[in-house]
């Protein structure tokens, strides 16, 4: 007799998550329906989770980015994680509630009636990256509990104090058959994003997210991407140069610029530009009086991606390109014990075949490109892959029109940047490069549910009244015409 097959570590977690896959699907087909006090507890327990263990959040995420600071994990991670839920707690009864459609003529009028029922898809998968690994996991997961789902949670790889946190999280508030965490490197996200899920949702990077629709293609398992692209900002000749840059420069210095939605390059009248650089050190040095020790001022994550931004600067240096650090203290960089800090750095009037311009930054460096007349913005924008979000500062109404309607993005925002993330009644999500599909509020208790299509019909024989049944004849005629009709 054989001994059993000795299963390899990534063969054994292969097992466990196919295993897990199937207890919640067999768990949610037994529940039935999943009442909306049963939705409200899973969510509330998820904020009591993260209310509960926020100081370990902070210290993970302070250990993972080497210096994040405990306001920008509180805010951006655990707040802006709790936000969704605490919405989705108070709508979630009105959004299960049936949708009456009108019923198409002449059905109406013999007692036919349509509705739509917004049902639970079953099990979702979520793969989070590693900039916000919280919120990027609770987010999503307010609509989709929302929605009656059970969900299998893949956190990044690149934060793993904070994946440790985040399972223990979902272990303490959550039994394996409601949600459960996988973590775990890249063999690992395979093996998840191969799973026959229900839905999946991937928030990362757009070259990933070709390998995530890949590996989905196999079961048909519908995909929602939340990417990025480099995200423009016009500063029109409208603008109020000293409170725009002040709130650009907050944005991308917020998370080190590590933002799937942060400002990647600037568009601004050719005879601004000195006044645009000037206000943008002026907006850093208020904010970051010092940087290299600053608890307040992240890190970049990891050294790989702290050599992939300097890369950048080296091929522009090389290039002879004016290269312009916001280092308010004049610390240095070069020796840093333990940290990846780069400081803010603008790059006025950069080549346009530099790397910098062709690549998402995500990271502190900010090109500055320069227009003389307003369309200018408009067909540059055009001619790159669409991005995750737009930025328009200025007072002209035709220019934020013409921005508005003439180019296509996720997202935009006026007179700021970043925030219309907040907005729950807005759909987030992005388009072509950018994304697939969209969450937040109901627009995401949307995508984790499934419409179904109900038409009950009335009591009259409507086939034989319409001439739909054979034999053909008068009726029959009567409708065809009716149809046909110009």
């Amino acid at each position: 007799m054989n001994a059993p097959e000795q299963l390899t570590p990534q063969a054994d977690i292969e097992e466990q998550m196919q295993a897990t896959l199937q207890m919640q699907r067999d768990a949610y087909l037994k529940e039935g329906i999943v009442t909306a006090e049963t939705r409200i507890d899973r969510m509330q327990r998820a904020v009591d989770a993260m209310i509960k263990h926020q100081d370990r959040a902070v210290e993970a995420l302070n250990s993972d980015f080497s210096c994040r600071p405990r306001e920008i994990t509180l805010l951006t991670d655990l707040g802006a994680g709790i936000a969704p839920m605490k919405h989705a707690i108070k709508h979630v009864r009105k959004w299960m509630k049936p949708v009456k459609r009108p019923t198409t003529f002449p059905f109406n009028l013999i007692g036919g009636r349509s509705r739509i029922e917004y049902q639970p898809l079953g099990v979702v998968g979520v793969i989070a990256p590693w900039n916000f690994p919280i919120n990027m996991v609770f987010a999503p997961l307010a609509q989709v509990l929302a929605a009656g789902n059970r969900a299998m949670i893949k956190p990044s790889e690149f934060t793993p104090a904070t994946s440790e946190v985040i399972s223990d999280m979902i272990t303490e508030a959550f039994a394996p058959e409601e949600i459960s965490v996988f973590t775990g490197g890249a063999e690992v996200g395979q093996a998840f994003s191969s799973l026959p899920f229900d839905h999946m949702i991937f928030t990362g990077a757009t070259s990933i997210a070709r390998h995530i629709l890949t590996a989905a293609a196999k079961n048909l398992v519908p995909v929602t991407l939340e990417l990025g692209g480099k995200s423009p900002v016009v500063v029109s000749r409208s603008a109020d140069i000293e409170k725009t840059l002040s709130r650009i420069m907050m944005g991308k210095t917020m998370n080190a610029g590590q933002i799937c939605l942060a400002p990647d390059y600037l568009l601004v009248p050719e005879e601004k530009l000195h006044e645009v650089i000037a206000a943008a050190q002026s907006a850093v040095e208020e904010m970051f009086p010092t940087l290299l020790n600053n608890p307040q001022y992240t890190s970049v994550i990891n050294e790989r991606h702290f050599q992939r931004l300097n890369g950048y600067l080296a091929e522009a240096a090389e290039r002879g390109q004016k290269i312009i650090p916001i280092n308010p203290a004049n610390e240095d960089f070069d020796n840093q014990q333990g940290t990846y800090k780069i400081p803010p750095t603008l790059i006025p009037e950069p080549a346009e075949d530099l790397k910098m311009l062709e690549e998402e930054l995500f990271g502190p460096l900010l090109p500055i490109r320069t227009y003389k007349n307003f369309d200018e913005t408009i067909d540059y924008i055009n001619s790159k892959p669409r991005p995750l979000a737009a930025y328009y500062f200025g007072e002209d109404k035709t220019e934020e029109e013409a921005l508005t309607r003439r180019t296509t993005s996720g997202g935009m925002c006026i007179n700021d940047v970043v925030m219309h993330v907040a907005q729950e009644e807005l759909p987030f999500g992005g388009v072509g490069p950018s994304g697939m599909g969209s969450y937040h509020g109901y627009e995401g208790f949307k995508t984790f549910s499934h419409a179904k299509s109900i038409y009950s019909q009335s009591r009259l024989d409507v086939a034989k009244l319409g001439g739909l049944k054979p034999p053909f004849g008068k009726s029959t005629e009567s409708t065809i015409k009716m149809q046909l009709k110009g």
